[in-house]
């Protein structure tokens, strides 16, 4: 049987409606039996999968500093101020994405939507500029990347700059690539897949799709994959 079940959406339905503190601390234990024990239990099912993929990529089964991301929201700059995420977010970063802006595999699981996403979010400037430079001296593995996306489903999403970024040409080939600030792949799952079964091999078939992807933001970052 699949770890997420129809109860783990129902939780966070009702967290959605009762996001603030109190209602969290009454309903702690739903959270767990919930949420977080079929997420940890899921990272556990991934490792061998991860692990395959790159020795360098990590899948830690713990409560705190491991691949499921905290529920607590960071609302300090935000005019929303519920203190609770209402979707699950697991990362399986490169073992240096504590200390650079390293590329990773993630899966977003929410009511509203549902994804698995691969690829670097908003890389600080240098990070960004070498990413630029590597698609503009070496197109030819970054477009290869993009062919096996696309073919499996997948669609480049995020920021991306209105005019070319400083020192490209608006003739460039590859001008819209060039203009991104996030190089992140998204392909939608539905709730019924993340609840079916075999969903950790089904994970596991997504983001070996986006190998090609990873190796290549890896190598322009300087990183080993």
């Amino acid at each position: 049987m699949s770890v997420f079940t129809p109860e783990c959406f129902n939780f966070l339905n009702l967290l959605s409606v009762n996001n603030d503190r109190e209602w969290f601390k009454a309903n702690q234990q739903q959270y767990e039996d919930k949420v977080r024990t079929p997420a940890l239990l899921f990272i556990e099912a991934m490792q061998p999968h991860i692990q395959g993929m790159s020795p360098r990529l990590t899948a830690v089964a713990k409560k705190v500093g491991g691949s499921m991301m905290r529920p607590q929201r960071d609302s300090r700059f935000s005019k929303d101020k519920t203190p609770y995420k209402t979707n699950i977010g697991i990362q399986f970063r490169h073992f240096q994405g504590k200390d650079v802006h390293a590329p990773a595999l993630y899966l977003h699981i929410a009511n509203d939507r549902c994804f698995i996403g691969a690829g670097i979010w908003h890389p600080e400037s240098k990070a960004l500029n070498a990413i630029r430079t590597c698609i503009d001296e070496n197109p030819n593995g970054y477009k290869k990347a993009l062919r096996e996306l696309t073919a499996k489903g997948f669609e480049m999403q995020g920021s991306q700059l209105i005019r070319p970024p400083k020192g490209y040409d608006k003739q460039h080939p590859m001008l819209d690539e060039l203009k991104r600030k996030d190089f992140i792949a998204i392909k939608p799952l539905t709730i019924d897949q993340i609840c079916q079964a075999d969903f950790a091999e089904t994970c596991a078939q997504e983001f070996a799709a986006c190998q090609q992807l990873m190796r290549y933001l890896c190598f322009a970052l300087d990183l080993d994959y």
